[in-house]
Order: structure tokens, then C-alpha cells, then sequence
């Protein structure tokens, strides 16, 4: 998340958004005279605590990003929230931006620096905005080819332009502005080390009750309780399930709610995983097709909780691979 409190440290004060990109032009430029190393988004840093939307164009590609209280969610991916130490990367590279050496102000010259129309077909150059909550631009820019200096610690440049300008700058600083929405979605949701996990209750639809459990010892293996009739345990199918959250990442995301008739697809049943430190997730798994997918709440202490926060309200697509070790029947587990 990067809220109110990360962009006033940015601001190094907090400030109202007035204006607009009109307000931020370098220093000198209306004379003609911009001396090297001038900001090219002077006060921007002050402003950025009105920052209510952030659009990325590329081509036909584009991410949009929109602020939502203390926290910034991807509008592509239907609001899911937004990788905030890659917000307040891009955001750090505006204001500290700063305009080097001017270059070709011919359009037929843009692309060789990159900067040419952002919206054309197989555009190399990206389109970068930042709107208050009034839709008042903030900055915006072209970002064109970077160039990385690969002798000493010399900083990265990139070529940039403004929008209905013809004259372009080489300006030194970096700003990861990706148009793909994919790249702007944390995609971890879990990371629990299989060594605390002691219970596993299953609860498949269609199935009797399964329960797995360590016996005493901390390092015991994870057996079948029930039924007590169980088949010779499989146990590398076992172990599959002691890694259920163990660097559990998503392929999608899709809002969803906690009730049963909101499952995506076909609902397969339930399954509670106990963990040390009073953690217990519930996992609700369902098919649709050959996709998998789960919702996920828990309960417990403070690490829960924050488990919680990032659980709720979405329902998660896991590699099809995956439903055996999240609802498995007892034949999954048995030794073939």
C-alpha cells in the first residue's frame, strides 16, 4: 500500500494538489533557458499526496491504477491491490527526475530516441500520467529507450518528451512504468513452512471426512487418522499437502465472497489447516472446467489477521495440480 503517510514522507511535508502540469515545468523553460540537472516535475513531491489515479499506456497495452483510501488497486484486474513498493518506485523517479540534454525536437527523430506516439502499433515508448481525484493532471510523460551507463556508479537515463511537445530530453533517473497489469500484482498469498502445519481436516463433497495430523512429536510426518481404516499413506502425496502454503502463488484473481453459493464454478467442499502460532486457514476450493480455484479466510493471532487482510474478498486460481493438496480424498493420498 503507499497511503497518505508514505507520500507526505515523499513530500517530505504534506500539501493540498493544486494545479496542474502547467505548474511543474522546469524553472527558466518559458525564457528558453533550462540549466542541466533541473527537476523536470519541480513540487511534484508535495503534490503527490492528491495523486488519486496513475494511467500507463503502451500500444494497446495499459494499466490503470486507482488510489482507494491508503492503499492502490490495478482497475484491469478488477481493483486487486497493486504492488505499493513499485508505486512509490515510480512515483520517487518523477519527482527526482531531472532533464540532462535536450535532444531532437523532429518528429521523424522520435523513434529513434523512443519517444514517438505511445498509442501507435508496435510503440516502444510509454505513456505516463498522474491525476488528482478531479481529474487534474499532476505530470505526464513520454518515456522512451533508457540508457544504462555501465561504467562507475553513473546514475540510468531515459529518453522523455511531454505530450503535444515536439522537443525531446535526455533526462536522468528511472521510472518502471509498465503498461502490463500483470507485472503491477503481487502474486504470493502464503507462506507457511510445512513444518507448522499439525492438523488437516477435509471435508470433500461426495467423500467421507479425512483428517491428517502429526503424532506428538514436532517433526513427526503427517498421517491419516481418519477413517482409522485408511490405505497405506503415499508419502510424497502427503507431503504435497504439508506444502499447501508453502510460497503459495496465484495464476488469477477474481473477486468473490465468502458465501457458499458465490464458489466459482462447482463448489468441491472445505478444508481447515491447522497451524502453530494460532493460525487456521479455511480453504474453499471449486472447479470451473479445468481450472482450480479457492477462496481463502483465517483465524487466529496478529499473523492471521494479516493473512485475513489479504484473503478477503478474492478468490485465488491455483495450478490444477494443486487440488490434491488443498481438498485431496483418502485414494489421493494412498500408496498406488
Amino acid at each position: 500500500m503507499i497511503g497518505k503517510r508514505s507520500l507526505a514522507l515523499l513530500a517530505g511535508a504534506a500539501a493540498a494538489s493544486l494545479g496542474g502540469a502547467f505548474l511543474l515545468r522546469p524553472e527558466g523553460e518559458s525564457q528558453g533557458q533550462i540549466a542541466t540537472g533541473t527537476l523536470a516535475f519541480p513540487g511534484l513531491a508535495a503534490r503527490l499526496t492528491g495523486a488519486a489515479r496513475i494511467e500507463i499506456k503502451r500500444g494497446a497495452q495499459s494499466t490503470t491504477l486507482i488510489r482507494d483510501g491508503e492503499s492502490w488497486g490495478i482497475a484491469e484486474s478488477q481493483g486487486y491491490p497493486a504492488r505499493a513498493e513499485r508505486i512509490r518506485e515510480m512515483l520517487t523517479g518523477l519527482t527526482e527526475l531531472r532533464l540532462m540534454e535536450e535532444r531532437s525536437g523532429e518528429p521523424g527523430q522520435w523513434s529513434r530516441l523512443g519517444v514517438e506516439d505511445p498509442l501507435a502499433a508496435g510503440s516502444t515508448a510509454a505513456l505516463l500520467r498522474v491525476l488528482n481525484a478531479t481529474g487534474g493532471v499532476l505530470a505526464e510523460l513520454i518515456l522512451g529507450r533508457r540508457r544504462v551507463r555501465t561504467q562507475g556508479n553513473l546514475p540510468e537515463s531515459v529518453y522523455v518528451r511531454r505530450p503535444g511537445e515536439s522537443r525531446a530530453w535526455l533526462a536522468e533517473g528511472r521510472i518502471g512504468a509498465d503498461a502490463d497489469p500483470s507485472l503491477w500484482i503481487n502474486r504470493d498469498i502464503a507462506n507457511l513452512a510445512p513444518a507448522r502445519l499439525r492438523r488437516v481436516e477435509i471435508a470433500r463433497n461426495g467423500a467421507p471426512p479425512l483428517v491428517l495430523a502429526r503424532a506428538g512429536e514436532v517433526d513427526a510426518p503427517l498421517d491419516i487418522i481418519t477413517p482409522e481404516d485408511a490405505p497405506v499413506a503415499d508419502r510424497v502425496a502427503l507431503d504435497e499437502v504439508g506444502r499447501a502454503f508453502d510460497m503459495l502463488t496465484f495464476v488469477e484473481v477474481r473477486p468473490a465472497t465468502d458465501s457458499a453459493s458465490e464458489a466459482v464454478g462447482e463448489a468441491l467442499g472445505e478444508t481447515r489447516f491447522h497451524y502453530t502460532d494460532d493460525v487456521t486457514i479455511t480453504a474453499r476450493p471449486s472447479r470451473e472446467g479445468e481450472l482450480f480455484w479457492v477462496r481463502l479466510s483465517a483465524a487466529g493471532g496478529e499473523e492471521a489477521q494479516q493473512l485475513q487482510a489479504r484473503f478477503q474478498g478474492w478468490a485465488f486460481q491455483l495450478g490444477l495440480w494443486k487440488e490434491k493438496a488443498m481438498i485431496p480424498r483418502v485414494e489421493d493420498l494412498a500408496v498406488t
